[in-house]
């Protein structure tokens, strides 16, 4: 009987130098980025779509109650490592209150404005609220 060799480990080459440079502050309020705008006209041309993490179970949970409703949300997934970046440009778009602390996701935006992340709209669909905000968003054709 033979014996397995072993695989000898392996070293990648980095395509360049690892380097960050701080944020640059203003005292003036920085034009919106490239990626904020993409997002922004995303966001007006969908009467539903949820953000989140690539692979999250809530996006699923989220996508299941609003197909419920007779909704066919847009997916937005984030990869790893980018989240941090779509939730600060989300919380630009979304008018989002910082006081409320940091946006999460998933967040679902309605009718083009940040309606909140998987607990606003199952409570919302609890107390009925989400049929009425869904249709007057163009959501569903009821």
């Amino acid at each position: 009987m033979q014996k397995a060799a072993a695989i000898p480990n392996q070293t990648w080459p980095i395509a360049g130098p690892l380097t960050s440079t701080p944020p640059q502050m203003s005292a003036e309020s920085d034009p919106p980025s490239p990626q904020t705008e993409d997002l922004r006209k995303t966001v007006a041309e969908n009467a539903v779509i949820v953000f989140g993490r690539r692979g999250c179970c809530m996006i699923h949970v989220a996508k299941r109650l609003l197909h419920g409703l007779g909704a066919n949300p847009a997916i937005y997934e984030a990869d790893e490592g980018r989240e941090s970046d779509l939730i600060k440009a989300l919380e630009d778009i979304g008018d989002y209150d910082p006081k409320d602390g940091r946006l999460q996701f998933p967040a679902v935006f309605v009718g083009g404005r940040l309606f909140g992340g998987l607990d606003r709209v199952i409570g919302a669909h609890i107390t009925g609220e989400l049929t009425p905000v869904l249709k007057e968003a163009g959501a569903l054709w009821l």
